[in-house]
């Protein structure tokens, strides 16, 4: 993995990013999370109605895990598998949910952002921690640029950090990830199905051998 290359190619597509909201209303609304298998990855795409959150469709993939994981290039690793989900599904979410960086982010171009410019639909990063930024009253900030929040989803559990990926604006950013809660859970409820389906998709596979 050349990562100088890499880096170089996040600064050159960070500039494409739009932080601007490209719908009138979302209706359906996604999340995708990858779990790995021995060598292989296994993504696992989850479509639910809005703002109902009601289940409507899954997909998953398996492909060889082309990467070591390293921090800040998680899209290298994990997107060919998504993308091979995603592009199963019948219906096309108006929004996806991703676990991963989106703007917030050491070059503003985490796995958030490089998905939906891939796939070209407007995304929201979620992460657990953060490696970078400064957060002020709940708001985080590169610089003096506002590109994200910290999130307390349930009592007592540890914030999230959510960040806009792509085609979408800061403050829908933030509506959305408070209207996609679902108590007791801590995630976001596509993200929430779609690690709890690729877990199960794992445990079938580490059964079978």
């Amino acid at each position: 993995m050349d990562l100088y290359e890499l880096k170089k190619e996040q600064y050159k597509l960070a500039p494409k990013v739009i932080l601007k909201d490209n719908f009138n209303r979302i209706k359906t609304i996604g999340g995708v999370d990858c779990v790995q298998y021995q060598n292989k990855l296994i993504a696992c795409v989850v479509v639910c109605e809005f703002p109902s959150l009601k289940f409507l469709e899954k997909q998953t993939a398996i492909l060889p895990d082309p990467l070591p994981f390293r921090p800040g290039f998680l899209a290298y690793r994990e997107m060919p598998a998504i993308i091979e989900a995603f592009n199963n599904l019948e219906q096309e979410p108006d929004l996806l949910l991703v676990d991963g960086s989106g703007v917030l982010h050491p070059r503003k171009f985490g796995m958030a952002s490089h998905l939906g410019l891939a796939l070209n639909i407007p995304t929201i990063g979620i992460t657990k921690k953060i490696s970078v930024g400064r957060i002020e009253n709940s708001k985080v900030y590169l610089e003096k640029e506002l590109v994200g929040f910290e999130v307390e989803t349930r009592e007592h559990a540890n914030k999230l950090y959510i960040s806009p990926g792509h085609l979408v604006s800061l403050g829908t950013t933030l509506k959305t990830i408070q209207q996609s809660i679902k108590v007791p859970h801590k995630l976001p409820e596509p993200i929430h199905l779609a690690h709890r389906l690729a877990k199960k998709k794992l445990k079938k596979l580490q059964n079978v051998n």
